[in-house]
């Protein structure tokens, strides 16, 4: 192109006749109405103008894995309050172990109170997106449940909001479809199923079979649980463990500040655990000896439980549960706990790995998620690859963000995100603000894609793995964190805690992404006007002070002027005042992991 011709190219630029970081026109497509979705869609409201967004879930309703797990006893296993977004709490959760009926109606109010609905599609389940990279736009083919029809949207932006726990599986068991009697997966529960006085089996001891046990034991005839893998059952965590909350305190939880020191509490308890995850780190060691303690006494000295159940690995290398009652109940008088798997499932029960048959009226599978990462329907980027086919061994992401070769892409929770590292709607709120910084470029330079560049992603997994190394995700027990595997990758886990995980995001690496430009990169520039000066009424001498109120310079500076108190928090925070640790810079606690 000769010089003319540029500069021909750049007068017919729109943004030369608009001042600069004019605000185009986009186009956003989210997956997912869960908490990552919900969270997408109001923060992108409430920050930016001028676009167009569409989030399409495939359930009947909002709140993703807590609209479709309504099993018995389905609870979250963190402290209510830590369940949370930061700035949104909820006065009204009546247990401090919440069940899932409360939290979806947490976000059912959360999308009422801030409009999300006109956003949302439920009952479309995305079949297909593809990359066109003459349009420099993502083609996103969506199935409407009701009728049937497929439809084409496209969008200049595709944000994966749909998480990790929502593809949930059978078990890989030979004879399952045989089975005569009530069958039931914890992630797809039949309304109105009837377990009084039935002979019922239960497959899988994770977080659902474990939440399920108690809930369902007192009312079977018979309950037979199928048990191949040791596990750590925890206290919860918190000073009092699940319980109900006294009209006292739900009535002090109406005062936003009483509220906001109790939430920090839970937070901070929490965020004070890392050290449990680190092999040699002495709060490992002591929180080892602790629960085994506990899983003993509770136990009541059987020798038989305690040697199947107590893990000889590290605690937390595979996720620990805070089980209220479970223990207890497999000592019930009908509870038989068969150790080993179901190798056949017959018409009227199940054969198991020691020859022993079983006769059930109902089989319940506790057998969880797939956690693989793989998109569940083709994506297709950059040069026609698939993101399904790439990742087909094992995910490899951009720092959990982003995917090679997808443009214009990211991902909330996507692999060695933060799933059990801490808080996890923190780590979901930081990935949230990742995006729109993205999105805000897109949006306001003439920038046609980013994609993560693939040297950044290969240097950020090599990192991963040496740091897995001296975790205790890496010792030899079957874990979703490793795709269900006992010697994989570590995938489904940062490499750090919670909040170095929202230190590590909160500025993008620009020298990490391939970006393209459409035209001139520097169109952005417009007019040579600013926008302070095309707004109506605004300040022109805005930056004038009789003190310095400018951000500070220095990433430290920044971090130090938000996690030390000043006097405008002392008041709302003198509810707390007292009760947190702080001897040092790292608060690891092995009361907080095993208390």
């Amino acid at each position: 192109m000769t010089d003319h011709d540029a500069k021909e190219a750049l007068r017919d630029d729109i943004r030369w006749e608009n001042p600069i970081h004019h605000e185009r026109r986009i186009r956003v497509i989210c997956i997912g109405a869960g908490a990552s979705g919900l969270l997408f869609a109001y923060k992108l409201q409430r920050s930016f103008r001028n676009f167009s967004l569409t989030v399409y879930d495939k359930n009947p309703d909002v709140s993703g894995t807590w609209t479709e797990n309504r099993y018995p006893g389905c609870a979250c296993d963190i402290p209510a309050h830590s369940y949370t977004y930061t700035f949104f709490p909820n006065p009204n959760y009546t247990h401090s172990y919440s069940g899932s009926e409360e939290i979806r109606k947490y976000f059912q109010r959360f999308a009422s109170t801030h409009g999300l609905d006109r956003y949302i599609k439920t009952e479309h389940e995305v079949q297909a997106a593809t990359w066109d990279d003459a349009q420099g736009k993502w083609v996103v083919k969506v199935k409407d449940s009701k009728s049937g029809e497929v439809i084409t949207d496209t969008g200049d932006f595709l944000i994966n909001a749909t998480g990790f726990l929502n593809n949930w599986k059978w078990p890989d068991v030979p004879g399952l479809d045989n089975f005569e009697g009530d069958l039931a997966h914890t992630a797809a529960w039949p309304e109105g199923l009837d377990l009084h006085g039935k002979r019922v089996g239960l497959i899988g001891n994770g977080s659902s079979g474990i939440q399920v046990l108690p809930a369902i034991q007192p009312e079977v005839r018979s309950l037979t649980t199928f048990i191949r893998h040791n596990t750590w059952i925890t206290k919860p965590f918190g000073k009092d463990g699940p319980r109900e909350y006294t009209e006292d305190e739900m009535e002090e939880f109406k005062d936003p500040n009483v509220l906001l020191g109790h939430r920090k509490e839970a937070e901070s308890g929490m965020n004070s655990m890392f050290g449990v995850f680190l092999r040699d780190h002495p709060v490992q060691q002591e929180a080892r000896k602790i629960m085994a303690e506990e899983m003993e006494a509770r136990l009541d000295g059987d020798k038989a439980l305690s040697t199947r159940l107590i893990p000889t690995w590290s605690v937390g290398c595979r996720r620990y549960t805070p089980g209220p009652g479970y223990l207890e109940a497999l000592r019930a008088p009908n509870v038989h706990v068969v150790y080993g798997g179901v190798t056949e499932v017959l018409p009227n029960g199940c054969r198991t790995s020691t020859g022993e048959t079983v006769e059930l009226d109902t089989l319940i599978c506790a057998t969880g998620f797939d956690v693989s990462h793989r998109p569940r329907f083709p994506l297709i980027g950059r040069g026609g690859v698939n993101l399904q086919d790439a990742w087909a061994e094992s995910p490899r992401s951009y720092m959990s963000l982003g995917a090679p070769d997808m443009p214009n892409y990211i991902m909330v929770m996507g692999p060695n995100s933060p799933a059990g590292n801490g808080p996890v709607l923190l780590a979901i709120e930081a990935q949230v603000a990742y995006a729109l910084r993205m999105l805000d470029r897109l949006q306001t330079e003439n920038i046609r894609s980013f994609v993560p560049k693939a040297s950044a992603i290969e240097e950020f997994n090599e990192y991963v793995d040496a740091f897995m190394e001296k975790t205790v995700w890496k010792d030899a027990c079957k874990s979703w964190y490793k795709n269900g595997t006992t010697d994989g990758r570590v995938t489904g886990l940062w490499p750090g805690s919670a909040l170095h995980f929202t230190e590590a995001i909160r500025e993008p690496r620009w020298d990490d992404w391939d970006v393209t430009y459409q035209g001139n990169r520097f169109s952005w520039l417009g007019d040579g006007y600013s926008q302070t000066e095309t707004t109506p009424g605004a300040d022109l001498a805005w930056y004038l002070s009789n003190e310095d109120r400018t951000e500070w310079g220095s990433r430290w500076k920044r971090r130090e002027a938000e996690i030390l108190p000043t006097e405008e928090t002392e008041e709302e925070d003198k509810f707390v005042q007292g009760k947190l640790v702080d001897d040092g810079v790292r608060r690891d606690s092995a009361a907080a992991v095993a208390a």
